[in-house]
């Protein structure tokens, strides 16, 4: 049973030519090679803090001849822990992240370094723990957290995007 979809997902977020995406808390890169497959020369910055899971999405990347995702070592939690200049990405993506995060707001803080002006956020997370099949109820971050914690922190709501049955998905454009 898939939870997410992330190449349907995809369609609905603003991809161009050449823009520079971060996939924050990219995990095994499940939405950071579908986004490399419709940026064209644009990058895709994929930034974990898990090694193993960089190593996975730099061998997907070289199976499809995706030449446009570079991977980080990093902590999203940190300004500055992604090692990505300030303001240049286009888009920065963040799914199934918050829910995991001791630092929500440092993540916040790191997007708005890294984005540009009018840049886009993609939130995607669970909206419920759906009886153990999602994370720990007292870990669901709730809609209406995230848009609090983005709202208070320089960004507007731009669009809420249909993420499926078990997830919301927000997209946040920085002020």
């Amino acid at each position: 049973m898939a939870f997410l979809k992330p190449e349907e997902i995809v369609k609905k977020l603003p991809l161009e030519e050449g823009l520079m995406v971060a996939d924050l808390g990219a995990g095994v890169g499940a939405f950071t090679i579908p986004i490399a497959r419709n940026i064209g020369e644009g990058r895709v910055y994929a930034v974990d803090i898990i090694q193993e899971l960089l190593t996975g999405i730099k061998k997907s990347a070289q199976r499809e001849g995706l030449s446009n995702v570079e991977i980080i070592w990093g902590d999203i939690e940190e300004v500055g822990g992604t090692k990505i200049a300030d303001g240049l990405i286009g888009l920065a993506v963040l799914v199934n992240v918050l829910f995991q995060a001791e630092h929500k707001e440092g993540i916040v803080a790191e997007a708005k370094r890294i984005l540009k002006n009018n840049g886009y956020v993609f939130v995607a997370d669970w909206n419920g723990s759906f009886g153990g099949i999602g994370p720990k109820e007292s870990d669901v971050v709730t809609k209406e957290a995230v848009k609090k914690l983005f709202l208070n922190s320089g960004f507007a709501l731009y669009n809420e995007i249909d993420a499926g049955e078990y997830h919301y998905g927000l997209l946040f454009r920085k002020l």
